[in-house]
């Protein structure tokens, strides 16, 4: 079976330890590095996908309380986009290597996308929800790799993002309870 440049591009695109021209001086083993960026590296991805979906409710919304939706999701997605390249440059600084396109991330990605043509404002913020409460069981499991392979500083800005998702969560939750004044 011969495979076509494409699916050796792909091959090449799941590999995380980074080129000698890449190479980061760590203390921490190559089969180490290996099991923390495999865990982070989805998260960029789900990361860049709970992104476009919010800022794609963001630009979408539709309502009475449209501008109440509007400035959550835009807050959100900014704090969504932030995250991104705080977790690629950890997973650069102990030598591994991240997302390379956007094909890439499809690859990576458990957040699914939304190509809907409407979505009720309500029902955005209750995707939302779950979606930031799947990146928190993410992050958390993502967590547990990194401390037991013994990176306590990315375990450390997981925290930090952990507890970011679960603030959307929350306000997300919050604006479901009133989904029935969504009109």
């Amino acid at each position: 079976m011969t495979t076509s440049p494409q699916s050796q591009q792909q091959v090449q695109i799941k590999s995380y330890p980074a080129p000698s021209a890449l190479a980061t001086l760590t203390d921490l083993k190559p089969e180490e590095v290996q099991a923390v960026s495999e865990a982070i590296n989805p998260l960029i991805a789900d990361t860049f996908a709970l992104y476009t979906k919010t800022k794609n409710y963001h630009w979408h919304a539709a309502g009475s309380h449209f501008r109440d939706y509007h400035k959550l999701f835009g807050r959100q997605a900014e704090d969504m986009l932030a995250s991104i390249d705080i977790l690629a440059e950890r997973v650069r600084r102990i030598g591994g290597t991240t997302i390379r396109s956007i094909s890439h991330i499809s690859q990576l990605q458990t957040i699914q996308d939304d190509n809907s043509d409407f979505v009720q404002a309500g029902e955005m913020a209750r995707r939302l929800m779950e979606d930031n409460k799947h990146m928190a069981q993410m992050q958390r499991a993502a967590h547990e790799v990194c401390v037991h392979n013994h990176d306590v500083a990315t375990a450390s800005v997981l925290e930090n993002l952990i507890d970011q998702s679960e603030r959307r969560t929350w306000f997300l939750f919050e604006t479901v309870q009133g989904m029935n004044n969504t009109d």
